[in-house]
């Protein structure tokens, strides 16, 4: 590995079409098979394929950058719509300053951890779950609510509807009580 090219083009960041997003990857497409990919286009100074943290699996793209733009820019004309182990690949430009947040918004990172997305997954699920609490909170409390009005109207009702007491003769009797 030879050392990152830190004299190249000062504006790098700003414009980065020298980096590649490559997508519809094939599982067992790593970054070694995406390197010899791209290598025959030009020189490459760096190869990502992001992992899902939970499978350690890449989520089928990647990022490819080129040392000069020309090359990426080849590349792309290239490999967009061809195949690689039988997907077919999507090669665009990455555009990190235009894509805030975004899959390709990672491009611009050199980290690639997506911390903040799985982050605000999590916040998302327990906002769902909040809101899902609080919906059968409701529910239950009308639930009781419902339950309480019946029994009130049910002892309202007792002089002219004993249905529910036939089977009881405590209450029963003491319907028989209240009546005389």
């Amino acid at each position: 590995m030879s050392g990152h090219g830190q004299g190249h083009g000062q504006g790098q960041m700003a414009v980065q079409k020298n980096t590649l997003y490559v997508g519809g990857l094939a599982e067992e497409v790593n970054e070694a098979i995406l390197h010899a990919a791209f290598i025959p286009f030009g020189e490459i100074k760096d190869v990502k394929t992001p992992l899902d943290q939970a499978t350690q699996k890449h989520r089928s793209f990647g990022f490819v950058t080129f040392l000069e733009r020309d090359d990426a820019a080849s590349a792309m004309d290239n490999l967009d719509g061809s195949e690689l182990y039988g997907r077919v690949l999507t090669v665009n430009y990455a555009l990190p300053e235009r894509i805030k947040g975004g899959e390709q918004g990672w491009a611009a990172q050199p980290i690639w951890a997506d911390a903040d997305t799985w982050f605000e997954r999590q916040q998302q699920e327990e906002e769902m779950q909040r809101l899902q609490a609080e919906h059968q909170a409701a529910m239950k409390a009308a639930e009781e609510l419902h339950r309480k009005k019946m029994t009130e109207d049910r002892e309202g009702e007792k002089d002219e509807d004993d249905t529910d007491v036939r089977d009881d003769p405590m209450a029963m009797a003491e319907v028989l009580n209240q009546r005389s």
